[in-house]
């Protein structure tokens, strides 16, 4: 499996975690991490449910305390509401009584922490660009819950690139979506990552459409973890060490199917909440 993988060697650190760890009811989700990010990377963020892939998302946003060790954020600690950092959440799809449109949406990545949409023509103009960019133009003056889920994916997408932000994490945006609606949101994704040069973190269970894109994957199984390029990781050795139980690694044509771990489950079909 060929991999093209994005050089860290000039590249700027974004993200370091030094030791970071979680505990949960006495219970380690994930611990000792410690690892670094670099601008333009697309890592995808890997393991069964309960293993804490969102809280991780959660711990850089500055939404979750750890227990121990630390995280930096460029050289400063988590907070919320970092501009700096775009986040697309877990896909729910909206009531389809929501009255607000699919540009209001976008247009609170803007200006929502303020009451109202602004009116500011500047911002109208950069969130129409942003809307045309990610292929929703079509559909951005229509209510967001009378639209696909696709379609309020890229929305969402939209709402999270609009700050232009330097980092982008992206917790299971690929959810019930469809395998060529996976493959165009995952490739809107990766164009912003080579045209910004922005860091990304991929939370998935659909590993196969992201494939191609990804440098590295940060692997986390039973409060343990691996990082490393998806041919080192995704491989019977590494996952049976971090499983601590038998695990196989199928490869067929370009996709990867994983047998007896877990959620023993081929990475690429499951689609779970994130427990923690």
């Amino acid at each position: 499996m060929t991999q093209k993988t994005h050089s860290r060697a000039d590249a700027r650190e974004l993200i370091r975690l030094d030791d970071a760890s979680l505990v949960r009811n006495g219970h380690a989700v994930w611990e000792h991490i410690s690892t670094s990010i670099c601008a333009g990377e697309f890592i995808a963020v890997l393991g069964p449910n309960g293993s804490g892939k969102t809280s991780l998302l959660k711990a850089l946003l500055g939404l979750l305390p750890l227990d121990r060790g630390t995280i930096q954020i460029d050289g400063r600690p988590p907070r919320r509401g970092n501009r700096r950092i775009g986040y697309i959440p877990q896909q729910k799809n909206f009531d389809p009584y929501v009255p607000i449109r699919g540009r209001d949406l976008v247009q609170l990545g803007v200006d929502g922490h303020q009451y109202g949409l602004t009116t500011n023509p500047k911002a109208a103009a950069h969130v129409n660009k942003i809307i045309r960019e990610v292929g929703a133009a079509k559909y951005a003056n229509t209510p967001i819950g009378l639209l696909s889920g696709g379609e309020q994916q890229r929305l969402r997408i939209a709402q999270a690139l609009v700050s232009e932000p330097d980092m982008l994490l992206c917790d299971e945006p690929l959810l019930s979506l469809d395998l060529a609606s996976q493959r165009s949101i995952t490739k809107l994704i990766h164009d912003y990552r080579t045209r910004t040069n922005a860091a990304v973190l991929f939370v998935t269970h659909e590993i196969n459409p992201v494939l191609p894109w990804v440098d590295r994957v940060l692997y986390l199984a039973n409060g343990r973890w691996v990082i490393d390029t998806p041919d080192n990781v995704l491989q019977a050795k590494t996952l049976t060490n971090l499983y601590g139980t038998p695990v196989e690694v199928v490869r067929i044509k370009d996709r990867v199917l994983v047998v007896g771990a877990e959620d023993a489950a081929e990475a690429g079909v499951h689609h779970h909440q994130e427990e923690v």
